[in-house]
């Protein structure tokens, strides 16, 4: 084949080249001959016809009709302009299908190589050469992403800068408004707003605690020690929970299809309920029982009790039990959810700036500790900082905090209500060689003239042997409850133990005004130092407001003026919340729909209906209307018979109850309130 028979693209254009504009042959051929091909189809069938015509005619007929010219030619022609008609339209009806299927293939090809960021030729030329195990695009993928997801992040990181300080400007003020956004409220437990004690004027301290449960978790949190059989199990239930999911499904799909109504959130949960008996059982003995569908009970008793670590003596590679814990820490169960977290937090605060000098991450209790800085006194560090406390609590670690802040809410009773005994006797001693000093002092002066002229008439008792309620520090307080008893807020205590420092305070600038001997000295000491101890405690969480997950500790010292830890700390605990919780999800606020006497139709206010409605009216309403000026009612066919029963009518069809014709003799009409359709 020389160079001039090659085909050059569709530049070329010839009737007889392959595969050349306007050509009847083509390269898909290869050497079959199209015209010969043709030529025998169509002189098979002229002979099968011709030898069907000369069998059935006589010979005198068949000489007649041979007078203009050979039969067979005749009929060879009427057979090839047939065929052609029929081979041309078969190619146009073709060639239309396959414009669209061409034409809708190339706009999905398109849009594949469009979201992509690798190009598809270049991908495909690597598949055919070596394959994906040798030449991977994964990998330029991912940096591409990573760069995509980079520039978003800074992106965001500079609209929620600028949003913080759209807020703080308009608000004129700093709350805790600026930290936590509205989707996120609901996980504060504390945040407070207060003067710095070295520096009051210009400098305030921040501490803000932030809650994320166990259930909002994206990834779920284990302690170090938890056994491998609690991970198990764990793995079990949420298999067993999805199981029943995809059950509940299946069934809203056949409600469906058979024309019921939906199932609401509480029959949802019903039907989750009964089915969790087909999947797990209390039965621990029984080995064939449900609980172990998933996992054997043989290879349960295996692991039990074993923790994330195995005594050297005892550990064998070949034993059940290592190869069970194996395949859980290949998957990283354990620590997966807490690397997560701290991961999150510590590239958050790389991006935004928030750089730190100390970290601690203590693994093996869940616990990580970051500070700006690395020392701890308050006199050598700078007047912006921060320090954050990520722990994760699970119900026996809180149980214990509560314990101990019991204790320390009784301790600092008894030390207040020490220092209040001993200024309550030095202040009796300074009344010695007075007559009257206070209101106590009068009143016993004058107590029995009282009872002789006053209570005697009366019949009342002397103020003396009344029963007091009220120690004039705090209201009276109320009964306890089971919910007091479960959940102690010691608002009261806190309280009552601050009005004690108040009042001492108060009562020593009274009893000395501006003398200092050595009792007042030592006393304002310890009242210095109560306080102050008391002010850290009541800083402190409440860990009676704690539920079991991961809790957020953050201290921020920061200029009233400049506000920059508080502006960059914001974007980080929002962007953290909305990487490491799910969130709160208010099943019942997003099934609510509105009551149909909110709904209206006419909201948009247009003047008429569309022409479609408005035909489709006029068509049904006359229908309608002869159906009801007939004195027959319609017969009920088999087919509307056959059709199940919905409780939910279609829209558009009216149940026609007898029929009440008005004095004229016309239907009478009365417009439905509720559906606005009118009936008969």
């Amino acid at each position: 084949m020389g160079s001039i028979d090659l085909p050059k693209s569709p530049m070329v254009f010839h009737p007889e080249k392959r595969s050349a504009v306007g050509s009847r042959n083509s390269l898909a051929q290869e050497s079959r001959d199209q015209q010969a091909e043709v030529d025998r189809l169509l002189e098979e069938e002229v002979d099968k016809v011709i030898n069907h015509v000369t069998s059935k005619l006589p010979k005198e007929v068949l000489e007649r009709l041979d007078v203009m010219g050979g039969l067979k030619e005749k009929v060879y022609n009427y057979f090839n302009q047939n065929y052609q008609n029929m081979f041309n339209r078969y190619i146009v009806t073709t060639e239309d299908e396959m414009v669209k299927k061409v034409r809708n293939f190339i706009d999905r090809e398109e849009m594949k190589v469009l979201t992509r960021y690798t190009p598809k030729e270049i991908a495909a030329l690597l598949d055919e050469v070596g394959g994906t195990d040798r030449f991977n695009t994964g990998e330029i993928e991912k940096s591409i992403v990573n760069m995509y997801g980079h520039l978003q992040g800074h992106v965001q990181r500079g609209v929620n800068d600028l949003e913080n300080l759209t807020n703080s400007l308009l608000r004129q003020k700093t709350d805790v408004g600026a930290f936590i956004r509205g989707e996120n409220a609901y996980s504060v437990v504390k945040c407070a707003f207060k003067d710095n004690i070295y520096k009051p004027k210009t400098v305030s301290d921040v501490k803000l605690s932030v809650n994320i449960l166990d259930s909002e978790l994206i990834s779920p949190i284990f302690h170090y020690q938890v056994t491998v059989e609690y991970l198990i199990k764990d793995l079990i239930s949420k298999h067993i929970m999805d199981n029943i999911d995809k059950e509940i499904e299946q069934i809203k799909d056949q409600r469906i299809d058979e024309g019921l109504d939906e199932l609401n959130d509480s029959e949802i949960i019903f039907e989750k309920m009964k089915r969790v008996e087909n999947h797990t059982s209390d039965d621990k003995e029984n080995p064939k029982s449900n609980r172990y569908r998933y996992f054997a009970k043989s290879l349960m008793e295996r692991i039990e009790g074993l923790r994330a670590e195995i005594d050297p003596e005892s550990f064998d590679q070949l034993n059940i039990r290592e190869n069970l814990k194996e395949i859980i820490d290949i998957e990283n169960i354990r620590n997966r959810g807490y690397n997560t977290a701290i991961n999150s937090i510590t590239s958050i605060l790389d991006t935004s700036k928030m750089g730190y000098q100390y970290i601690e991450n203590l693994k093996n209790t869940r616990e990580l500790i970051i500070r700006e800085y690395e020392d701890t006194d308050a006199n050598n560090l700078p007047d912006e900082r921060y320090q954050i406390k990520m722990k994760y609590y699970d119900n026996a670690q809180l149980i214990e905090e509560r314990k101990a802040y019991d204790v320390m809410i009784k301790s600092l009773e008894v030390e207040v209500q020490h220092i209040w005994d001993v200024l309550d006797m030095v202040y009796e001693d300074t009344k010695f060689w007075k007559r009257i000093s206070d209101f106590n002092d009068l009143a016993a002066i004058y107590k029995n003239k009282i009872r002789k002229k006053i209570k005697a008439k009366t019949g009342d008792p002397v103020y003396e042997d009344i029963e007091k309620s009220w120690d004039e520090i705090s209201f009276v307080q109320p009964a306890e409850t089971q919910v007091e008893k479960m959940n102690r807020t010691y608002i009261f205590e806190k309280d009552k133990i601050k009005n004690r420092l108040i009042l001492m305070k108060q009562k020593l600038q009274d009893m000395y005004g501006f003398r200092y001997p050595v009792q007042r000295r030592v006393m304002e000491d310890r009242l210095q130092f109560l306080e102050r101890e008391f002010n850290k405690f009541d800083y402190m969480i409440n860990p009676y407001h704690i539920q079991p997950g991961l809790l957020l500790d953050v201290d921020i010292t920061s200029i009233k003026r400049k506000k920059a830890t508080l502006d960059g700390m914001a974007n980080v605990l929002n962007e953290f919340l909305h990487g490491v919780s799910k969130g709160f999800q208010d099943a019942a606020f997003a099934a609510f729909s509105r009551r149909r006497s909110t709904v209206r139709e006419d909201i948009d206010m247009h003047f008429s209906s569309s022409a479609e409605e408005e035909a489709a009216e006029a068509g049904g309403g006359m229908a309608y209307l002869d159906m009801l000026n007939t004195d027959t009612e319609p017969a009920s066919t088999p087919e509307s018979s056959a059709k199940p029963k919905s409780k939910a009518k279609s829209k558009g069809v009216v149940d026609a109850p007898a029929k009440k014709k008005s004095r004229r003799g016309r239907p009478r009409k009365s417009k439905s309130k509720d559906s606005g359709l009118t009936t008969i």
